[in-house]
Protein backbone atom coordinates (compact mmCIF):
# COMPACT_ATOMS: atom_id res chain seq x y z
CA UNK A 1 0.00 0.00 0.00
CA UNK A 2 0.75 3.54 -0.50
CA UNK A 3 2.68 4.68 2.35
CA UNK A 4 1.08 8.30 1.90
CA UNK A 5 -2.29 6.73 2.09
CA UNK A 6 -3.51 7.58 -1.28
CA UNK A 7 -5.06 4.40 -1.87
CA UNK A 8 -9.55 4.46 -2.05
CA UNK A 9 -11.80 1.95 -1.27
CA UNK A 10 -12.97 1.06 -4.01
CA UNK A 11 -16.41 -1.50 -3.76
CA UNK A 12 -17.55 -3.67 -6.82
CA UNK A 13 -20.81 -5.58 -6.83
CA UNK A 14 -23.27 -6.25 -8.91
CA UNK A 15 -25.61 -3.78 -8.47
CA UNK A 16 -25.06 0.40 -7.92
CA UNK A 17 -26.50 1.35 -4.74
CA UNK A 18 -29.36 2.73 -7.02
CA UNK A 19 -31.36 1.83 -9.85
CA UNK A 20 -32.44 3.69 -12.97
CA UNK A 21 -35.50 3.31 -14.34
CA UNK A 22 -36.93 4.98 -17.38
CA UNK A 23 -40.55 5.90 -17.11
CA UNK A 24 -42.87 8.08 -19.56
CA UNK A 25 -39.70 8.70 -21.38
CA UNK A 26 -37.43 9.81 -18.69
CA UNK A 27 -34.97 8.62 -16.39
CA UNK A 28 -35.52 8.10 -12.90
CA UNK A 29 -33.24 7.24 -10.02
CA UNK A 30 -34.18 5.01 -7.14
CA UNK A 31 -32.11 3.66 -3.85
CA UNK A 32 -31.18 -0.11 -4.68
CA UNK A 33 -32.47 -1.98 -1.13
CA UNK A 34 -30.42 -4.94 0.87
CA UNK A 35 -28.08 -5.56 3.24
CA UNK A 36 -24.76 -4.49 1.57
CA UNK A 37 -26.07 -0.99 0.37
CA UNK A 38 -27.00 -0.03 3.84
CA UNK A 39 -24.02 -1.79 5.40
CA UNK A 40 -21.82 -0.27 2.75
CA UNK A 41 -23.01 3.59 2.14
CA UNK A 42 -22.10 5.03 5.30
CA UNK A 43 -18.55 3.62 5.62
CA UNK A 44 -17.78 5.18 1.59
CA UNK A 45 -19.33 8.29 2.40
CA UNK A 46 -17.10 11.48 1.75
CA UNK A 47 -13.94 9.45 1.70
CA UNK A 48 -13.21 9.54 -1.82
CA UNK A 49 -14.35 6.14 -2.49
CA UNK A 50 -15.40 4.19 -5.63
CA UNK A 51 -18.46 2.33 -6.00
CA UNK A 52 -18.89 0.21 -9.62
CA UNK A 53 -21.90 -2.07 -10.54
CA UNK A 54 -24.25 -2.48 -13.19
CA UNK A 55 -27.00 -0.05 -13.36
CA UNK A 56 -29.86 -1.69 -13.37
CA UNK A 57 -31.24 -1.14 -16.54
CA UNK A 58 -30.24 -3.02 -20.11
CA UNK A 59 -31.64 0.01 -22.23
CA UNK A 60 -28.61 2.23 -23.69
CA UNK A 61 -27.60 5.36 -22.02
CA UNK A 62 -25.72 7.70 -23.74
CA UNK A 63 -22.49 9.77 -22.24
CA UNK A 64 -24.56 12.48 -21.21
CA UNK A 65 -27.08 11.14 -19.75
CA UNK A 66 -24.95 9.05 -17.85
CA UNK A 67 -23.14 12.43 -16.54
CA UNK A 68 -26.29 13.72 -16.21
CA UNK A 69 -27.64 10.78 -13.76
CA UNK A 70 -24.80 9.11 -11.64
CA UNK A 71 -23.07 12.84 -11.13
CA UNK A 72 -25.64 14.26 -8.88
CA UNK A 73 -26.54 10.72 -7.57
CA UNK A 74 -22.47 10.46 -6.73
CA UNK A 75 -22.33 14.08 -4.97
CA UNK A 76 -25.66 13.19 -2.80
CA UNK A 77 -24.26 9.97 -1.79
CA UNK A 78 -20.72 11.62 -1.16
CA UNK A 79 -18.31 8.79 -3.12
CA UNK A 80 -17.89 8.35 -6.90
CA UNK A 81 -20.15 5.62 -8.69
CA UNK A 82 -19.10 4.13 -12.07
CA UNK A 83 -21.59 2.10 -13.99
CA UNK A 84 -20.84 -1.47 -15.97
CA UNK A 85 -23.56 -1.50 -18.81
CA UNK A 86 -25.38 -4.89 -19.41
CA UNK A 87 -27.19 -6.28 -22.40
CA UNK A 88 -30.76 -7.99 -21.89
CA UNK A 89 -28.69 -11.56 -22.98
CA UNK A 90 -25.77 -10.86 -20.33
CA UNK A 91 -28.59 -9.80 -17.76
CA UNK A 92 -30.65 -13.39 -18.54
CA UNK A 93 -27.98 -15.76 -18.49
CA UNK A 94 -24.91 -14.61 -16.22
CA UNK A 95 -27.55 -13.20 -13.66
CA UNK A 96 -31.00 -14.59 -13.47
CA UNK A 97 -29.32 -18.00 -14.73
CA UNK A 98 -25.65 -18.69 -12.89
CA UNK A 99 -26.10 -16.32 -10.35
CA UNK A 100 -29.64 -17.38 -9.24
CA UNK A 101 -30.35 -20.45 -10.93
CA UNK A 102 -27.24 -22.27 -10.26
CA UNK A 103 -24.96 -20.61 -7.37
CA UNK A 104 -28.15 -19.29 -4.88
CA UNK A 105 -29.70 -22.60 -4.33
CA UNK A 106 -26.58 -24.49 -4.31
CA UNK A 107 -25.10 -22.00 -1.65
CA UNK A 108 -28.32 -22.65 0.23
CA UNK A 109 -28.37 -26.13 0.01
CA UNK A 110 -31.04 -26.29 -2.61
CA UNK A 111 -29.48 -27.96 -5.24
CA UNK A 112 -33.04 -29.21 -6.35
CA UNK A 113 -33.50 -25.70 -7.67
CA UNK A 114 -30.20 -25.83 -9.61
CA UNK A 115 -30.28 -25.06 -13.48
CA UNK A 116 -26.79 -26.63 -14.42
CA UNK A 117 -26.73 -25.26 -17.93
CA UNK A 118 -23.93 -24.72 -19.92
CA UNK A 119 -24.25 -21.58 -21.36
CA UNK A 120 -24.98 -19.90 -17.99
CA UNK A 121 -21.58 -20.23 -16.91
CA UNK A 122 -19.84 -18.83 -20.17
CA UNK A 123 -21.91 -15.72 -19.15
CA UNK A 124 -20.81 -15.53 -15.97
CA UNK A 125 -17.35 -15.75 -17.22
CA UNK A 126 -17.70 -13.18 -19.44
CA UNK A 127 -19.48 -10.54 -17.32
CA UNK A 128 -17.08 -10.89 -14.68
CA UNK A 129 -14.64 -9.87 -17.25
CA UNK A 130 -16.41 -6.80 -17.79
CA UNK A 131 -16.20 -6.05 -14.27
CA UNK A 132 -12.56 -6.19 -14.27
CA UNK A 133 -12.53 -4.28 -17.00
CA UNK A 134 -13.90 -1.71 -15.36
CA UNK A 135 -12.19 -2.13 -12.24
CA UNK A 136 -9.06 -1.55 -14.42
CA UNK A 137 -10.65 1.80 -16.18
CA UNK A 138 -12.10 3.08 -12.93
CA UNK A 139 -9.30 2.71 -10.64
CA UNK A 140 -5.51 2.85 -10.07
CA UNK A 141 -3.00 0.88 -8.59
CA UNK A 142 -2.30 1.41 -5.04
CA UNK A 143 -6.27 1.53 -5.00
CA UNK A 144 -7.55 -1.06 -2.05
CA UNK A 145 -10.62 -3.07 -4.41
CA UNK A 146 -13.26 -4.85 -2.05
CA UNK A 147 -15.50 -7.45 -4.35
CA UNK A 148 -18.70 -8.69 -3.14
CA UNK A 149 -20.76 -11.41 -3.25
CA UNK A 150 -21.68 -14.66 -5.88
CA UNK A 151 -22.36 -12.62 -8.44
CA UNK A 152 -18.56 -11.68 -9.25
CA UNK A 153 -16.27 -14.57 -7.92
CA UNK A 154 -14.24 -14.62 -10.79
CA UNK A 155 -13.23 -10.84 -10.98
CA UNK A 156 -10.09 -11.63 -9.36
CA UNK A 157 -9.01 -14.31 -12.21
CA UNK A 158 -9.99 -12.06 -14.86
CA UNK A 159 -8.20 -9.07 -13.28
CA UNK A 160 -5.17 -11.62 -13.60
CA UNK A 161 -6.03 -12.47 -17.08
CA UNK A 162 -5.71 -8.88 -18.29
CA UNK A 163 -2.54 -8.27 -16.45
CA UNK A 164 -4.00 -5.73 -14.01
CA UNK A 165 -2.07 -5.43 -10.82
CA UNK A 166 -4.80 -4.62 -8.43
CA UNK A 167 -5.00 -5.55 -4.60
CA UNK A 168 -8.35 -7.55 -4.38
CA UNK A 169 -10.36 -8.90 -1.70
CA UNK A 170 -13.76 -10.51 -1.41
CA UNK A 171 -16.80 -10.87 0.54
CA UNK A 172 -19.65 -13.47 0.18
CA UNK A 173 -22.38 -12.35 1.65
CA UNK A 174 -24.49 -15.82 1.51
CA UNK A 175 -23.13 -19.27 2.82
CA UNK A 176 -20.93 -21.37 1.06
CA UNK A 177 -22.31 -25.12 1.04
CA UNK A 178 -20.76 -28.37 2.51
CA UNK A 179 -18.46 -30.20 0.32
CA UNK A 180 -21.16 -32.76 -1.18
CA UNK A 181 -23.44 -29.70 -2.22
CA UNK A 182 -20.59 -28.16 -4.04
CA UNK A 183 -19.91 -31.26 -5.42
CA UNK A 184 -22.60 -31.10 -7.70
CA UNK A 185 -21.25 -27.83 -9.36
CA UNK A 186 -19.80 -28.92 -12.74
CA UNK A 187 -17.90 -26.36 -12.95
CA UNK A 188 -16.34 -26.67 -9.32
CA UNK A 189 -12.63 -27.20 -9.89
CA UNK A 190 -12.64 -23.24 -11.60
CA UNK A 191 -14.83 -21.76 -9.68
CA UNK A 192 -12.50 -22.36 -6.21
CA UNK A 193 -9.61 -21.55 -8.73
CA UNK A 194 -11.41 -17.73 -9.17
CA UNK A 195 -11.41 -17.73 -5.62
CA UNK A 196 -7.86 -17.72 -4.64
CA UNK A 197 -6.96 -15.22 -7.03
CA UNK A 198 -7.78 -12.78 -3.91
CA UNK A 199 -5.33 -11.94 -1.19
CA UNK A 200 -8.38 -12.36 1.31
CA UNK A 201 -11.53 -13.95 1.55
CA UNK A 202 -14.14 -13.51 3.94
CA UNK A 203 -16.95 -15.62 5.37
CA UNK A 204 -20.17 -14.65 7.71
CA UNK A 205 -19.56 -17.75 9.38
CA UNK A 206 -16.90 -20.07 11.02
CA UNK A 207 -19.22 -22.92 8.93
CA UNK A 208 -19.24 -20.81 5.68
CA UNK A 209 -14.93 -20.73 6.34
CA UNK A 210 -15.32 -24.22 7.43
CA UNK A 211 -16.99 -25.61 4.48
CA UNK A 212 -14.65 -23.67 2.14
CA UNK A 213 -11.53 -24.95 3.47
CA UNK A 214 -13.03 -28.55 3.56
CA UNK A 215 -13.54 -27.98 -0.24
CA UNK A 216 -10.19 -26.80 -1.16
CA UNK A 217 -8.30 -30.11 0.77
CA UNK A 218 -10.64 -32.45 -1.18
CA UNK A 219 -10.09 -30.61 -4.55
CA UNK A 220 -6.29 -29.76 -4.18
CA UNK A 221 -4.00 -32.20 -2.61
CA UNK A 222 -1.14 -30.41 -0.56
CA UNK A 223 -4.21 -27.61 0.85
CA UNK A 224 -2.59 -26.95 4.33
CA UNK A 225 -3.78 -24.15 6.61
CA UNK A 226 -2.27 -22.40 9.41
CA UNK A 227 -3.41 -20.03 12.11
CA UNK A 228 -6.23 -20.23 14.86
CA UNK A 229 -9.32 -17.70 15.26
CA UNK A 230 -11.30 -15.75 13.33
CA UNK A 231 -8.59 -15.56 10.48
CA UNK A 232 -6.19 -18.46 9.46
CA UNK A 233 -3.65 -18.48 6.30
CA UNK A 234 -5.02 -21.39 3.50
CA UNK A 235 -1.46 -22.45 1.35
CA UNK A 236 -3.01 -24.05 -1.75
CA UNK A 237 -2.00 -24.58 -5.69
CA UNK A 238 1.47 -22.31 -4.82
CA UNK A 239 -0.93 -19.45 -3.20
CA UNK A 240 -0.58 -18.14 -0.11
CA UNK A 241 -4.01 -16.38 1.27
CA UNK A 242 -6.04 -15.43 4.14
CA UNK A 243 -9.44 -16.32 5.08
CA UNK A 244 -11.32 -15.31 7.32
CA UNK A 245 -14.88 -15.46 9.19
CA UNK A 246 -16.33 -11.92 9.67
CA UNK A 247 -20.28 -12.12 10.46
CA UNK A 248 -21.58 -8.46 8.72
CA UNK A 249 -23.86 -5.95 10.61
CA UNK A 250 -26.02 -3.05 10.44
CA UNK A 251 -25.72 0.93 11.18
CA UNK A 252 -26.73 0.63 14.73
CA UNK A 253 -27.14 3.92 15.67
CA UNK A 254 -29.07 5.09 12.51
CA UNK A 255 -31.91 2.79 13.50
CA UNK A 256 -31.96 3.50 16.94
CA UNK A 257 -32.09 7.10 16.40
CA UNK A 258 -34.78 6.91 13.53
CA UNK A 259 -36.93 4.62 15.57
CA UNK A 260 -36.97 7.37 18.24
CA UNK A 261 -38.00 10.14 15.75
CA UNK A 262 -40.99 11.85 15.87
CA UNK A 263 -41.95 10.68 12.49
CA UNK A 264 -41.70 7.20 14.16
CA UNK A 265 -43.62 7.81 16.80
CA UNK A 266 -46.58 9.21 14.53
CA UNK A 267 -46.54 6.12 12.12
CA UNK A 268 -46.77 3.57 15.65
CA UNK A 269 -49.88 5.51 16.66
CA UNK A 270 -52.15 4.79 13.50
CA UNK A 271 -50.63 1.54 13.09
CA UNK A 272 -51.25 0.57 17.08
CA UNK A 273 -54.86 1.98 16.20
CA UNK A 274 -55.71 -0.25 13.52
CA UNK A 275 -54.64 -2.98 14.83
CA UNK A 276 -55.78 -2.60 18.30
CA UNK A 277 -54.39 -4.12 21.48
CA UNK A 278 -53.32 -7.35 19.60
CA UNK A 279 -49.91 -9.11 20.51
CA UNK A 280 -47.88 -7.97 16.42
CA UNK A 281 -45.76 -10.77 15.22
CA UNK A 282 -43.83 -9.06 11.96
CA UNK A 283 -42.03 -11.06 9.25
CA UNK A 284 -39.93 -9.15 6.44
CA UNK A 285 -38.61 -10.59 3.61
CA UNK A 286 -37.17 -10.30 0.13
CA UNK A 287 -39.41 -13.10 -1.84
CA UNK A 288 -37.08 -16.05 -2.23
CA UNK A 289 -37.74 -19.82 -1.27
CA UNK A 290 -34.61 -19.63 0.95
CA UNK A 291 -36.86 -17.26 3.30
CA UNK A 292 -38.94 -20.54 4.86
CA UNK A 293 -42.32 -17.82 4.09
CA UNK A 294 -44.51 -20.97 3.38
CA UNK A 295 -43.39 -22.68 6.74
CA UNK A 296 -43.67 -20.00 8.68
CA UNK A 297 -47.14 -19.53 7.74
CA UNK A 298 -47.89 -22.72 8.62
CA UNK A 299 -46.42 -22.93 11.65
CA UNK A 300 -48.33 -19.58 12.58
CA UNK A 301 -51.51 -21.89 11.37
CA UNK A 302 -50.90 -24.55 13.41
CA UNK A 303 -50.39 -22.21 16.57
CA UNK A 304 -53.75 -21.32 16.38
CA UNK A 305 -54.99 -24.50 15.88
CA UNK A 306 -53.12 -25.68 18.19
CA UNK A 307 -53.81 -23.05 21.16
CA UNK A 308 -57.26 -21.32 20.90
CA UNK A 309 -56.92 -18.75 23.37
CA UNK A 310 -54.39 -16.65 20.22
CA UNK A 311 -57.14 -16.59 18.44
CA UNK A 312 -58.09 -12.76 18.45
CA UNK A 313 -55.36 -12.16 20.30
CA UNK A 314 -52.22 -11.93 18.06
CA UNK A 315 -51.70 -11.06 14.18
CA UNK A 316 -49.10 -11.97 12.05
CA UNK A 317 -48.01 -9.08 9.98
CA UNK A 318 -46.18 -10.28 6.53
CA UNK A 319 -44.37 -8.62 4.55
CA UNK A 320 -42.76 -9.89 1.32
CA UNK A 321 -40.60 -7.16 -1.04
CA UNK A 322 -41.32 -8.32 -4.68
CA UNK A 323 -37.54 -9.61 -5.97
CA UNK A 324 -36.44 -11.58 -9.04
CA UNK A 325 -40.34 -12.46 -10.18
CA UNK A 326 -38.78 -13.26 -14.02
CA UNK A 327 -37.71 -16.60 -12.45
CA UNK A 328 -40.29 -19.04 -12.54
CA UNK A 329 -40.01 -20.52 -8.80
CA UNK A 330 -40.30 -17.17 -7.55
CA UNK A 331 -43.97 -16.44 -8.93
CA UNK A 332 -44.63 -20.13 -8.20
CA UNK A 333 -43.48 -18.96 -4.44
CA UNK A 334 -45.49 -15.67 -4.73
CA UNK A 335 -48.53 -17.94 -5.50
CA UNK A 336 -48.37 -20.16 -3.10
CA UNK A 337 -47.54 -17.79 0.11
CA UNK A 338 -51.14 -15.85 -0.97
CA UNK A 339 -52.87 -19.24 -0.97
CA UNK A 340 -51.76 -20.22 2.64
CA UNK A 341 -52.42 -16.61 3.91
CA UNK A 342 -55.78 -16.74 2.11
CA UNK A 343 -56.54 -20.30 3.77
CA UNK A 344 -55.42 -18.84 7.43
CA UNK A 345 -57.52 -15.65 7.33
CA UNK A 346 -60.30 -17.92 5.94
CA UNK A 347 -60.31 -20.63 8.54
CA UNK A 348 -59.82 -18.28 11.47
CA UNK A 349 -61.07 -14.42 10.71
CA UNK A 350 -63.92 -13.60 12.70
CA UNK A 351 -65.63 -9.75 13.02
CA UNK A 352 -62.95 -7.33 13.86
CA UNK A 353 -60.31 -9.37 13.99
CA UNK A 354 -57.90 -10.89 10.62
CA UNK A 355 -55.23 -12.79 11.68
CA UNK A 356 -52.67 -12.46 8.97
CA UNK A 357 -52.04 -9.06 7.42
CA UNK A 358 -49.94 -9.13 4.37
CA UNK A 359 -48.73 -6.92 2.02
CA UNK A 360 -46.24 -7.59 -1.36
CA UNK A 361 -44.59 -4.96 -1.41
CA UNK A 362 -41.78 -2.55 -0.96
CA UNK A 363 -41.54 -0.07 2.15
CA UNK A 364 -39.70 3.26 3.28
CA UNK A 365 -36.87 2.24 5.88
CA UNK A 366 -39.22 5.36 8.25
CA UNK A 367 -42.16 2.43 7.60
CA UNK A 368 -40.22 -0.36 8.13
CA UNK A 369 -38.84 0.97 11.33
CA UNK A 370 -41.86 1.66 12.61
CA UNK A 371 -42.98 -1.64 12.17
CA UNK A 372 -40.06 -3.32 13.97
CA UNK A 373 -40.91 -0.91 16.54
CA UNK A 374 -44.73 -2.18 16.62
CA UNK A 375 -44.08 -5.55 16.83
CA UNK A 376 -43.77 -7.87 19.42
CA UNK A 377 -42.19 -10.73 18.35
CA UNK A 378 -39.86 -10.91 15.07
CA UNK A 379 -40.47 -14.04 13.11
CA UNK A 380 -37.13 -14.48 11.16
CA UNK A 381 -37.08 -18.14 10.17
CA UNK A 382 -35.29 -18.88 7.09
CA UNK A 383 -34.42 -22.24 5.65
CA UNK A 384 -30.85 -20.68 5.19
CA UNK A 385 -29.62 -17.67 5.08
CA UNK A 386 -26.41 -15.58 4.78
CA UNK A 387 -26.72 -13.77 7.90
CA UNK A 388 -30.44 -12.01 8.06
CA UNK A 389 -29.81 -8.58 9.12
CA UNK A 390 -33.80 -8.00 9.37
CA UNK A 391 -32.64 -10.29 12.89
CA UNK A 392 -30.32 -7.35 13.90
CA UNK A 393 -32.33 -4.74 12.48
CA UNK A 394 -35.35 -5.27 14.70
CA UNK A 395 -33.43 -5.52 17.74
CA UNK A 396 -31.51 -2.38 17.05
CA UNK A 397 -35.42 -0.65 16.63
CA UNK A 398 -36.31 -2.37 20.16
CA UNK A 399 -35.74 0.93 22.07
CA UNK A 400 -37.83 -0.02 25.40
CA UNK A 401 -36.41 -3.67 25.35
CA UNK A 402 -40.25 -5.30 25.08
CA UNK A 403 -39.84 -7.53 21.92
CA UNK A 404 -39.06 -10.89 21.11
CA UNK A 405 -37.08 -12.71 18.31
CA UNK A 406 -37.96 -15.82 17.24
CA UNK A 407 -34.75 -16.62 15.07
CA UNK A 408 -34.10 -19.64 13.38
CA UNK A 409 -31.17 -22.15 13.61
CA UNK A 410 -30.06 -21.98 10.12
CA UNK A 411 -29.56 -18.37 9.92
CA UNK A 412 -26.02 -16.49 10.18
CA UNK A 413 -26.79 -14.31 12.29
CA UNK A 414 -27.96 -17.53 14.43
CA UNK A 415 -24.13 -17.72 15.77
CA UNK A 416 -24.08 -14.28 17.48
CA UNK A 417 -27.65 -14.17 18.86
CA UNK A 418 -28.45 -18.16 19.68
CA UNK A 419 -28.24 -17.28 24.15
CA UNK A 420 -30.69 -14.45 23.76
CA UNK A 421 -32.94 -15.50 20.83
CA UNK A 422 -35.96 -17.86 20.92
CA UNK A 423 -34.07 -20.10 18.29
CA UNK A 424 -36.18 -22.77 16.44
CA UNK A 425 -35.94 -25.07 13.54
CA UNK A 426 -37.32 -23.46 10.58
CA UNK A 427 -38.06 -26.88 9.34
CA UNK A 428 -39.93 -27.91 12.36
CA UNK A 429 -43.44 -26.32 11.96
CA UNK A 430 -44.89 -27.71 15.62
CA UNK A 431 -41.76 -26.00 17.32
CA UNK A 432 -42.04 -22.66 15.58
CA UNK A 433 -45.75 -22.95 17.15
CA UNK A 434 -44.66 -23.60 20.26
CA UNK A 435 -42.15 -21.12 19.77
CA UNK A 436 -45.03 -18.24 19.20
CA UNK A 437 -47.11 -19.31 22.03
CA UNK A 438 -43.81 -19.44 24.54
CA UNK A 439 -42.73 -15.69 23.15
CA UNK A 440 -46.20 -14.38 23.56
CA UNK A 441 -46.67 -15.56 27.09
CA UNK A 442 -42.98 -15.03 28.19
CA UNK A 443 -42.62 -12.76 30.98
CA UNK A 444 -41.58 -9.25 31.04
CA UNK A 445 -38.33 -9.44 32.56
CA UNK A 446 -37.14 -12.29 30.30
CA UNK A 447 -38.65 -10.19 27.52
CA UNK A 448 -36.25 -6.85 28.87
CA UNK A 449 -32.98 -9.09 29.59
CA UNK A 450 -33.08 -11.06 26.26
CA UNK A 451 -33.60 -8.12 24.29
CA UNK A 452 -31.18 -5.94 26.49
CA UNK A 453 -28.12 -8.28 25.88
CA UNK A 454 -29.14 -8.50 22.07
CA UNK A 455 -28.84 -4.87 21.35
CA UNK A 456 -25.95 -4.27 23.46
CA UNK A 457 -24.19 -6.93 21.41
CA UNK A 458 -25.33 -5.65 18.10
CA UNK A 459 -24.49 -2.12 19.55
CA UNK A 460 -20.65 -3.27 20.17
CA UNK A 461 -20.36 -5.04 16.97
CA UNK A 462 -21.98 -2.69 14.39
CA UNK A 463 -21.24 -1.98 10.66
CA UNK A 464 -18.46 0.02 11.55
CA UNK A 465 -16.58 -2.48 13.94
CA UNK A 466 -17.27 -5.05 11.07
CA UNK A 467 -15.35 -2.94 8.25
CA UNK A 468 -13.00 -1.45 10.95
CA UNK A 469 -11.80 -5.28 11.28
CA UNK A 470 -11.92 -6.69 7.76
CA UNK A 471 -9.88 -3.74 6.40
CA UNK A 472 -7.22 -4.52 9.46
CA UNK A 473 -7.44 -8.24 8.56
CA UNK A 474 -6.72 -7.88 4.32
CA UNK A 475 -4.75 -5.24 4.76
CA UNK A 476 -3.45 -3.81 7.95
CA UNK A 477 -5.29 -1.11 7.80
CA UNK A 478 -8.13 0.74 10.04
CA UNK A 479 -11.07 2.44 8.51
CA UNK A 480 -9.45 5.38 9.39
CA UNK A 481 -6.61 4.59 7.66
CA UNK A 482 -8.81 6.17 5.02
CA UNK A 483 -9.73 9.22 5.74
CA UNK A 484 -12.13 12.13 4.66
CA UNK A 485 -11.45 13.32 1.54
CA UNK A 486 -13.04 14.83 -2.42
CA UNK A 487 -14.59 11.93 -4.59
CA UNK A 488 -12.66 10.63 -7.41
CA UNK A 489 -13.14 13.11 -10.06
CA UNK A 490 -15.10 11.59 -13.47
CA UNK A 491 -12.28 11.97 -15.94
CA UNK A 492 -8.65 10.45 -14.71
CA UNK A 493 -5.80 8.95 -16.81
CA UNK A 494 -6.14 4.72 -17.34
CA UNK A 495 -2.77 3.19 -15.45
CA UNK A 496 -0.96 1.15 -18.28
CA UNK A 497 -1.78 -1.97 -18.59
CA UNK A 498 0.84 -3.39 -21.12
CA UNK A 499 3.93 -1.86 -22.55
CA UNK A 500 1.74 -1.17 -26.16
CA UNK A 501 -1.02 0.54 -24.15
CA UNK A 502 -0.73 4.07 -23.16
CA UNK A 503 -2.08 6.28 -20.73
CA UNK A 504 -5.74 8.12 -21.58
CA UNK A 505 -8.42 9.79 -20.27
CA UNK A 506 -11.78 8.42 -19.65
CA UNK A 507 -14.95 9.42 -18.27
CA UNK A 508 -18.60 7.80 -18.31
CA UNK A 509 -17.61 7.71 -21.65
CA UNK A 510 -15.76 4.30 -21.04
CA UNK A 511 -19.80 2.98 -20.04
CA UNK A 512 -20.36 2.61 -23.93
CA UNK A 513 -17.89 0.84 -24.26
CA UNK A 514 -18.65 -1.89 -21.80
CA UNK A 515 -21.80 -3.01 -24.27
CA UNK A 516 -19.20 -3.61 -26.74
CA UNK A 517 -16.85 -5.06 -25.06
Amino acid sequence: MDGKNTSRLVIVSNRLPLKLEKKEGKWEVTPSSGGLVSALNPILKNRGGIWIGWTGTTEHIGTDVLRQILGPASREAGYRMFPVMLSAEEVSKYYYGFSNEVLWPLFHDLQSHCNFEPEYWNYYRQVNEKFARAVSRYSREEDFIWVHDYQLISVASKLKKLKVKRRSVFFLHIPFPSLDIFLKLPWRTDLLKDFLEYDFIAFQTARDRRNFVDCLRAMFRGTRTKGRGPIVTVHCMDRKIKVGEMPISIDYRSFTRLAASEEVKDLLKEQRKRLHKNTVILGVDRLDYTKGIPERLRAYQMALRKYPELRENITLVQIVVPSREEVPAYKALRERIEQLVSAINGEFTTPGWVPVHYMHKSVTKTELVSLYRLADIALVTPLKDGMNLVAKEYCACQIDNKGVLILSEFAGSAAQMQKDAVMVNSYDIEGIADAIYNAVYMQPREKHDRMRRLRRDIRRRDVFWWVDNYLRAATGRALVDFPESEMAPILHAIQPQGPRQKNRGFGYEAAEKDIRS
